[in-house]
């Protein structure tokens, strides 16, 4: 039967969680906590340690939680069984839909309550923290309610973490879209990602730029203690990309990478949603949003623009005797050739299919006033909210 934070583990061998990080299972007072820097644990370890602690964040998931939950349990097998082997927890971060209800109807699955949110964290990091305090795994596993895990990646994110030597790995996963909105905008905020991003350079240690995905974020137990845990990023909207720029920091280890093959996710329900949380987030990920914004509305203008204007000024067709192919016509439809090859060859980067990177450019003005409204919500009104939450900034 799945269990919540009062009862005891079943007979598989798992044992009743305690506080294993070093802090007490008292409310987190946030003050009484080193800034930024890693908190000292000095609490036993439990013994033994087993093999993997999978952490799922929910809050009001109702709708994705039952998907994210069969494809992690269906992972448990003879030689990774759960509840000996590995664990999986759900945190219920006040949820007011089913999401507790669906967790627990899971065997095998662990269901907590986040404690009270404390003044300085934000809701995502509060949560999993309260799961991570009591963690018993080798290694633990951030992972959201939205996501879709392809049978075995649990095991192989590990193999492939200790294979790299990294303290941290990372997915971005496939990205599922529906609807117009999401079909052409997401492409474009991802092709970005991309560029601003290099998987390869995020995981160089010798390269400075960092990143992480939230969606998929596995730390080795010691690593997860030298950077501080989820307390050294408590206020931070962008908490995984903080914690990948300690990771870098510290030296743990670092590798990031796309990985279709592992996870997918549909990131956003509603167009709100997705409007909502990009407004949350671009402005962090990007150093200069409102450039950004400028370059993408002069993509706008070329693509849509140029061509209306090389019919309306073309004066002669090609002719063999002359210079007619010079005409302002003509320049025009270099020009505009030019700007859709740069266009496309930078949204290919995206990992999106042909179709949705096909129709991206129908996008760039959504994606404009995105990087704009993000840019307000920091800059000027200096808050952002996020599942009925506001943060200020």
């Amino acid at each position: 039967m799945p269990k919540d934070q009062n009862d005891l583990p079943d007979s598989s061998g798992a044992r009743e969680w305690k506080p294993v990080l070093g802090l007490s299972d008292d409310p987190i007072d946030p003050s009484k906590l080193p800034h930024r820097g890693p908190a000292v644990f000095d609490q036993p370890e439990p013994d033994p340690l087993i093999e993997l602690t999978v952490i799922v964040p929910a809050r009001n998931e109702e709708d994705c939680l039952g998907d994210c939950l069969r494809s992690l349990v269906a992972q448990s097998e003879d030689i990774f069984q759960l509840g000996r082997d590995w664990e999986l927890v759900v945190v219920d971060d006040h949820s007011t839909d089913r999401t507790a209800e669906i967790a627990r109807s899971f065997p095998g699955v662990t269901v907590i309550r986040a404690d009270k949110l404390q003044p300085g964290w934000t809701g995502k990091a509060h949560a999993v923290w309260s799961a991570a305090r009591k963690a018993r795994g080798r290694w633990l596993l951030f992972t959201d309610a939205d996501t879709i895990h392809e049978p075995g990646d649990l095991r192989r994110g590990i193999h492939e973490a200790d294979r790299h030597n990294a303290g941290m790995l990372s997915y971005s996963p496939r990205q599922m879209v529906t609807g117009f909105a999401q079909r052409t905008l997401m492409p474009l905020v991802f092709s970005e990602l991309s560029l601003a991003y290099p998987p390869a350079e995020v995981s160089d240690p010798n390269q400075r730029v960092a990143a992480a995905n939230g969606q998929y974020l596995l730390v080795e137990r010691e690593a997860y203690r030298r950077m501080g845990g989820h307390a050294a990023v408590r206020d931070r909207v962008l908490e995984d990309v903080e914690l990948a720029l300690i990771a870098k920091k510290r030296r743990v280890g670092l590798r990031f990478r796309y990985a279709a093959d592992a996870v997918s996710t549909r990131m956003y329900r509603t167009t709100s949603a997705m409007i909502e949380g990009w407004s949350k987030n671009l402005v962090l990920l990007f150093d200069n949003a409102l450039m950004l914004a400028f370059w993408r509305a002069l993509d706008f203008v070329l693509l849509f623009l140029l061509p209306v204007l090389a019919v309306e000024l073309w004066s002669a067709r090609f002719s063999a005797r002359g210079l007619e192919w010079l005409s302002p016509g003509w320049v025009l439809a270099l020009l505009w050739l030019r700007t859709l090859v740069r266009f496309y060859t930078r949204v290919a980067k995206s990992n999106f299919p042909f179709v949705d990177c096909a129709l991206s450019p129908l996008g760039l003005p959504l994606f404009v006033i995105l990087l704009y409204r993000s840019w307000l919500q920091h800059r000027i009104f200096k808050q952002v909210t996020w599942k009925g939450r506001t943060y200020k900034q």
